[in-house]
């Protein structure tokens, strides 16, 4: 996390809301890699929410809780309660406003000097929970409330669960070995313009709108048509970029 942003003591107090935003827009993580949804919509929302608990005093752990919660709380929903319109948008929403605050927390850290590296493990092992928990909650909700009983529609979820699990630790790695050879992390800022086509390129990996898919999570049949797409389109970038990461990690001086 990059450090430098914290404001002396009591300038929080002093210092509007907009003020607050406008500071952390100048210390933003690297685009490179990061999807559409991810980049232009949960970055901003994130950023406005960290200004947000910064003025209210919330700590960079306390955000990532109620994250979790937000999360935690629309995949329960997802398994408890039978598949509806109205469902659909509670949980897409529980599960978009878990997605912005988990981008505020980093943020909110640099706002306060930097973070810790007990806060970011945390941040990390509660990624790590969702990105194998949301899958694994569909499989049980379809099942459950027999949208699926039988097929191989049963597999595409326990597919996305594998294919994400892979997707979030092959990123940490690759990100932990570039920094572990002197090598530019993806997350580090860079002087250089990331253009808008790369960021739709990698739409198959964004969280975001996996979770806007929830949306349609009363009408079974484009729920699962739009989930089994993202699903396919998932593991075909895994598989694409597997071979890109082996070739940058081959190329990593010893």
């Amino acid at each position: 996390m990059t450090p430098g942003l914290a404001a002396p003591v009591g300038d929080e107090r002093r210092e509007s809301l907009r003020e607050t935003v406008r500071r952390l827009s100048s210390a933003q993580k690297g685009a490179t890699g990061a999807p559409a949804y991810s980049r232009f919509v949960n970055r901003p929302a994130g950023r406005l929410l960290a200004a947000l608990a910064f003025h209210l005093g919330l700590t960079p752990n306390a955000v990532t809780g109620i994250s979790a919660l937000f999360t935690f709380g629309g995949l329960v929903l997802v398994v408890a309660v039978p598949p509806s319109w109205p469902v659909g948008v509670v949980v897409a929403g529980c599960l978009l406003t878990g997605y912005a605050l988990d981008s505020a927390d980093g943020q909110l850290a640099r706002l306060r000097g930097g973070g810790s590296p007990a806060g970011e493990w945390l941040d990390h092992m509660v990624d790590a929970a969702k990105a194998s928990s949301l899958h694994l909650a569909v499989l049980v909700g379809i099942y459950r409330f027999e949208t699926v009983v039988s097929g191989p529609l049963l597999l595409v979820p326990l597919g996305y669960c594998v294919i994400d699990v892979v997707t979030y630790f092959g990123t940490m790695l690759n990100e932990s070995l570039r920094a572990r050879h002197g090598v530019p992390t993806r997350a580090q800022p860079t002087g250089q313009r990331v253009g808008v086509g790369r960021s739709l390129l990698t739409i198959p990996t964004d969280y975001g709108l996996l979770c806007c898919v929830f949306l349609f999570f009363g009408v079974p049949a484009v729920f699962l048509a739009a989930y089994t797409v993202l699903f396919l389109a998932a593991a075909a970038f895994l598989a694409l970029a597997s071979v890109k990461w082996f070739r940058e990690m081959g190329r990593l001086v010893p």
